[in-house]
């Protein structure tokens, strides 16, 4: 391959006294004119070689059969109607629908397909007024973070000339007379110093019909500058919470007053000393899940007419499940366990007394469920790996469940198995994985094997529906997906075990999982592959500087690879909670740069085949860190297997990512795979 040069700089860094040397720094000047030459040449290289490959266009031609599929959201209930979004099946964005019964003819609410020619504006953000009159509503434009909301008139299908922006994670918190909502944002980009646009994050409130720049200013803590609020309307419309964030910190804070109310909010929570989800309230009674002094979860009452903790009531005790969340539906909590990583439904009385459990189809996951406490019934998604997003309604009164929306798609799901198995990793702690595969597989360490993780920032891989998926097994593949340490499948515990200082037990739970593949004779070395992204790239990227010789391929996509500068892009600074900082404590330039995949390249090493994956815009891990992984990994490659990049264009970290990207993305992914593995078409 005629690999593109790469200029090398002799920048050195130092850090608490150990000289570190960046040379390839110069490619985080995204717009300069030498990186955007080196990028295209990169990415020119990487898609010569995907297109070249014989049977990348038949393994995009069964994608698309199998991406096309209707797709639907839960209904979600609001007045008088029921809202929900579907994709006909090869729509690049879903369509916004409302109904007048679960039974009647949909209308049209917003079709995001409208707004933009290559469907790279993405509806992101939705919340209705209490009248279900209007529509606050967000977009996304080539995957970025940062939201324009707009408020709709749904009957007229018309907008106010009302623009919101700066807004990035907020929710729009309409009050219960219609006249605005409440909502956060950032400083505009202009004022501030440049890396200070995600800092001093503040709560605004818009009256509907005016401009932005007539918004009230109702909170802001310039004490703690990065410090954000999420505002949350009760059900009954009588109060106004913050949920107060710290980046990534699970650890939150609760601050609330009336709503009619322009006096100082209350601070309830105000220790950071656990997570807090609200779920309901009862009058001045909040509900609350939380980890404190319960790692797995449980549920508790505050009173905020006596919020000392000794009057604090335990409703839900914690149990040997995780509590993955809980919604406060028909005087009951509906609390959702995470059991060995796949969920299960189980009911609660509003006082704490267990009512029912709602069996699920099978082994696998809710991706989400609606309900508000005066409603009577609830609607949730189910999933696993052969079972498509399939929509079902509980009705409380018969006790009942039932299909809603059941989706077709062009695949026999009788032929294939699922199962979870269980391994040891380096110190022993017991490991989930599930795999899934064709019936009938034969164990002769001959088949090939694509390993899948994430392990960080509390994210629990319950098992998830994926075409992608679906034609790797369909050609004799094995998928297998390892549940490690840094998520939350076994509550706040298991999650400080993968996280800071014990980062390394995440890498050793997927290299064990990849052993273990091999030693089981699932798979054999030239034959597994390992794939992540985000987190799950700083995961591929590690195990891949750390153990080059037990894999056969590498796709590391959207990566955080830089972990001495990570912080300093975007809202990298987000996640020190969970990562720590270089630049700031020495015990933790220790540990990051002990693993920092962009550190620990080593020269003379023959890398296996490596597909690194990223996108021009995105602006939630930046380019840069592929980047200079890309360069790094090609300048100390002694073998002749190749490292590419390819740079999507108009696209961000994923979110509201166009179907047509998402086919053209997974089908230069597997046929990479096909390539390297030497994998044949079978028809």
């Amino acid at each position: 391959m005629d690999v593109p040069t790469t200029r090398r700089d002799s920048l050195v860094e130092d850090y608490h006294g150990t000289p570190v040397a960046d040379p390839y720094r110069w490619l985080e000047e995204a717009t300069s004119a030498e990186t955007q030459a080196w990028s295209e040449a990169q990415d020119a290289l990487a898609r010569n070689y995907l297109a070249a490959i014989p049977v990348r266009e038949q393994l995009r031609a069964r994608l698309t059969q199998l991406q096309d599929y209707a797709k639907y959201s839960v209904p979600r209930q609001a007045g008088p109607h029921y809202f929900f979004s579907k994709n006909t099946g090869l729509q690049n964005q879903a369509v916004l629908y409302m109904q007048s019964s679960l039974s009647s003819e949909p209308t049209v609410v917003i079709d995001p397909n409208t707004l933009s020619t290559d469907g790279t504006i993405a509806l992101v953000n939705q919340s209705f007024s209490q009248d279900c009159t209007l529509l606050g509503y967000g977009t996304s434009q080539s995957g970025s973070d940062w939201q324009e909301i707009r408020i709709r008139r749904i009957d007229e299908h018309t907008d106010f000339e009302d623009v919101i922006r700066w807004t990035k994670f907020s929710n729009i918190a309409w009050r219960h007379d219609g006249q605005g909502f409440f909502y956060s944002r950032f400083p505009q980009p202009d004022t501030v110093a440049e890396g200070e646009e995600s800092y001093n994050n503040k709560v605004y409130w818009h009256t509907l019909g005016s401009a932005q720049e007539q918004d009230q200013l109702v909170f802001e803590r310039p004490d703690a500058k990065e410090l954000a609020f999420d505002p949350i309307i009760t059900d009954d419309g009588k109060y106004l919470l913050l949920n107060v964030w710290h980046g990534t910190d699970p650890k939150n804070r609760i601050y609330y007053r009336e709503v009619a109310s322009d006096g100082p909010f209350v601070r309830l929570l105000d220790e950071a000393d656990a997570a807090y989800s609200f779920i309901g309230n009862n009058g001045p009674v909040f509900y609350f899940q939380t980890d404190l002094n319960a790692p797995r979860g449980r549920i508790i009452a505050i009173d905020t007419r006596t919020p000392e903790r000794a009057q604090w009531r335990e409703l839900v005790p914690e149990q040997t499940d995780v509590i993955a969340f809980a919604l406060l539906i028909n005087r009951h909590f509906v609390v959702t366990y995470l059991h060995d990583a796949h969920h299960q439904i189980k009911l609660y009385h509003s006082d704490g007394t267990f009512a029912r459990e709602v069996a699920l189809p099978t082994l696998g996951s809710l991706i989400d469920i609606a309900g508000r406490e005066q409603q009577t019934e609830f609607f949730f998604s189910f999933t696993s790996y052969l079972y498509p997003p399939t929509i079902y309604r509980y009705d409380f009164a018969s006790e009942t469940l039932s299909v809603l929306y059941n989706p077709s798609i062009n695949f026999d799901a009788s032929n294939y198995e699922t199962v979870q198995v269980f391994y040891p990793s380096k110190d022993g702690t017991r490991v989930p994985m599930f795999l899934t595969y064709k019936k009938g597989l034969q164990r002769d360490g001959n088949n090939p094997t694509l390993l899948y993780g994430y392990g960080g920032f509390t994210v629990s891989l319950t098992p998830t529906f994926s075409p992608t998926m679906l034609l790797w097994v369909e050609q004799g593949g094995i998928y297998a997906v390892a549940n490690l340490r840094g998520g939350n499948e076994y509550g706040e515990e298991w999650h400080q075990a993968g996280m800071l200082e014990k980062k390394q037990n995440v890498f050793d739970d997927f290299i064990a999982a990849a052993e273990w593949l091999v030693a089981n004779k699932y798979t054999n070395t030239p034959k597994l592959a390992i794939n992540g992204g985000s987190n799950g790239g700083l995961l591929t990227g590690a195990c891949l500087v750390q153990r080059p010789d037990l894999y056969g391929a590498v796709v590391c996509e959207v990566p955080v690879i830089d972990m001495l500068r990570y912080h300093r892009f975007t809202v990298g600074r987000y996640w020190i909670p969970e990562y720590g900082d270089a630049e700031h404590s020495a015990e933790h330039f220790k540990f990051l740069y002990a693993y920092s995949p962009l550190h620990n390249v080593k020269e003379g090493v023959t890398y296996p085949p490596t597909l690194i994956m990223t996108a021009d815009t995105d602006d939630r891990v930046v380019p840069a860190h592929a980047k200079k992984f890309t360069a790094t990994l090609q300048a100390a490659n002694s073998g002749e297997h190749p490292i590419i990049l390819r740079l999507e264009m108009k696209a961000g970290h994923g979110m509201g990512k166009p179907i047509a990207k998402v086919i053209e993305e997974r089908s230069d992914m597997l046929a990479f795979l096909f390539k390297t593995f030497a994998m044949s078409w079978q028809a």
